[in-house]
């Protein structure tokens, strides 16, 4: 698997806090289409823990790194519309 492709199917490929943009591309596979601007921090918490293979500590998150998953999110969509 190439880093910049996500694999939901992939069974053993945990997904941790960090690197973010892992997260960021499970995100656009789990949910494709979604308008970023549209989601909430609450929202993006629950998505992010309900990824198939998220194996990390929900409880460590902190607002600024939901910030800088969405901030990521959104430039990576951007990038695919241009």
């Amino acid at each position: 698997m190439q880093v910049d492709e996500y694999d939901e199917k992939e069974d053993n490929y945990p997904l941790y806090w960090e690197p973010t943009y892992e997260i960021v591309l499970a995100l656009m596979a789990t949910h494709p289409g979604v308008d970023v601007n549209t989601v909430g921090m609450q929202q993006l918490l629950e998505w992010i823990v309900a990824l198939p293979n998220f194996a990390d500590d929900p409880a460590i998150v902190s607002e600024e790194l939901l910030r800088t998953i969405l901030r990521e999110w959104y430039e990576e969509t951007e990038e695919t519309k241009a």
